[in-house]
């Protein structure tokens, strides 16, 4: 996507001026406003690939993201505004990982492996300027450990896992996205904690 690259203008138009406004940023990704795709690319890229990355338990999400991309670009004259945008991402994101799932079972690949994921909304918060490099390093250890624990989950409760535990999205979001009962999330959300937690007591964390 050429205008991805392209450098942005110092002087803000009218419609920039409200991009943190849903719909006016919706009105302006219809009209085809270069600030809007370049806004949607840096708001979304990231957590595409990330839940891409939770669903298959692999690094190698690009072809993902891109698809999900340009399903939002040719769809979004369609988006009713029936749900928020992020809602209606997620769910083309998801439409997106289940078709590809089912193409790799269809040809009785392996669609999932096992390593380290270098997920991109990690965050390690850090209160004193003087960085403690072994705590770092042990902090990445651990959570690369965890997310191989994780990754072992089938991929249903790993993305149950990621929208709620990761994400932080309500519940009644979580339904819409899966297209499933609010009480059916709660309680597949439980059975895979508890799966969860037993792998982790099992590999001595807790």
């Amino acid at each position: 996507m050429a205008f991805f690259l392209k450098r942005e203008h110092n002087i803000q138009n009218d419609s920039q001026i409200n991009w943190n406004n849903e719909k006016a940023f919706i009105k302006a990704l219809r009209k085809g406003e270069e600030w809007a795709y370049r806004k949607l690319y840096r708001d979304y890229a990231a957590k595409i690939g990330s839940f891409a990355r939770t669903y298959f338990g692999t690094d190698d999400v690009d072809d993902i993201i891109q698809e999900v991309m340009m399903r939002v670009f040719k769809g979004i004259k369609k988006f009713k505004g029936n749900s928020s945008l992020s809602t209606w991402i997620y769910r083309i994101t998801m439409n997106v990982c289940n078709t590809l799932y089912e193409k790799y079972k269809r040809k009785n690949e392996k669609v999932f492996s096992i390593h380290n994921s270098n997920d991109d909304e990690k965050e390690y918060e850090i209160v004193d300027t003087e960085r403690d490099v072994q705590k770092e390093v042990q902090d990445e250890i651990l959570y690369e450990k965890i997310m191989e624990i994780l990754e072992k989950l089938p991929e249903k409760e790993r993305v149950l896992i990621k929208l709620r535990d990761v994400d932080g999205l309500p519940y009644s979001e979580i339904a819409k996205i899966l297209d499933i009962p609010e009480g059916t999330v709660k309680s597949r959300l439980h059975s895979a904690r508890g799966k969860l937690k037993k792998a982790l007591k099992e590999e001595g964390f807790i």
